[in-house]
């Protein structure tokens, strides 16, 4: 199911009446969730990816204890639940996750918890089917990758917010306020994506990464996006792909393709390989970040920070 009008920002001090009126409700209606809090005042969250765990914690602050079950480069395509997994939601006060099919082996999971009464946030939900970009292999499936349109992620931010501000309504003026900082720092983003990408010739903005994750981002800024494997990383590529994209690579000399973080780097070698035996020589980029954050240490442990460093790597490499 996705909502039927989508949240558009303006100032989320506007939708503030709203979100306490709505907790009210949610305390008469569903008082007993609220005894799940924790004793210190924070909510425990558990989110399924590295990018929603940043997300809980930049709306949450410091009324919020966030537990990702994912880490770093961790691919949320082909990630296989533990036990133990399932232990850390039915133990958390809200559970935060995608949709869409990005966690493509726990939607039975999520099904159940929900259905058993714990509280969830589903960051689909949140979003209208109108600015979703289908799958190319059906119609009613959905690129799940809305992170790469910084305009799409305001409303995954919005609608995180309000979610949480019925589920907590003692904190939501934080919530509202940690949310406007966050919007002003999407607006920031997005003009610097939109600066570094006028460097590129219009005729050289052509992406070519590993798997196909960056349809949003083409589409919000203006690339073509082609991706060795699908929209999901279950099905490997085939010869027949490899083939096809090479001749399109060799024939429009592109530059430069991309290996991602949370993808194995093979698959883009034996691309690279089969454009060399075509008489042209193209260089494998620096890694993305496509499903999932970099850790501390890499500097990229952010949705901003990550986004800032694929443009860089993108722009300096077509450029």
């Amino acid at each position: 199911m996705i909502c039927k009008k989508r949240l558009i920002h303006k100032t989320p001090f506007l939708f503030l009446p709203k979100l306490l009126a709505l907790c009210t409700a949610a305390t008469v209606l569903f008082g007993g969730c609220q005894e799940q809090i924790e004793s210190d005042g924070k909510l425990n969250i558990v989110a399924t990816t590295t990018i929603l765990a940043d997300l809980s914690n930049i709306i949450g602050g410091e009324y919020v204890q966030v537990n990702s079950l994912m880490g770093p480069g961790i691919d949320p395509h082909l990630y296989q639940p533990s036990a133990g997994d399932v232990t850390k939601m039915q133990h958390a006060d809200v559970i935060i996750y995608h949709g869409l099919h990005l966690e493509g082996k726990m939607g039975d999971i999520f099904s159940s918890l929900s259905e058993q009464g714990y509280s969830n946030i589903c960051i689909e939900y949140g979003l209208d089917a109108s600015v979703l970009l289908s799958s190319e292999k059906s119609s009613s499936l959905y690129d799940p990758h809305i992170w790469f349109d910084v305009a799409i992620w305001k409303s995954a931010a919005i609608h995180t917010a309000m979610e949480l501000s019925v589920i907590n309504p003692e904190n939501a003026d934080a919530y509202a306020a940690n949310l406007e900082e966050y919007l002003l720092e999407l607006d920031s983003l997005d003009r610097y994506i939109q600066m570094r990408i006028a460097e590129v010739p219009e005729n050289q903005r052509i992406l070519v990464t590993a798997h196909d994750a960056f349809r949003y981002f083409g589409a919000a800024y203006g690339f073509k996006v082609m991706g060795l494997q699908g929209i999901s990383t279950e099905t490997e590529a085939g010869t027949a792909d490899v083939s096809r994209l090479a001749d399109f690579i060799a024939e429009n000399e592109i530059k430069a393709i991309f290996a991602e973080s949370s993808v194995p780097a093979k698959s883009m070698e034996a691309l690279q390989a089969a454009v060399q035996s075509r008489g042209f020589e193209v260089k494998i980029g620096s890694a993305l970040y496509a499903d999932a954050l970099g850790d501390d240490l890499s500097g990229h442990n952010t949705l901003i920070l990550v986004i800032k460093s694929n443009i860089d790597t993108i722009v300096d490499a077509l450029k």
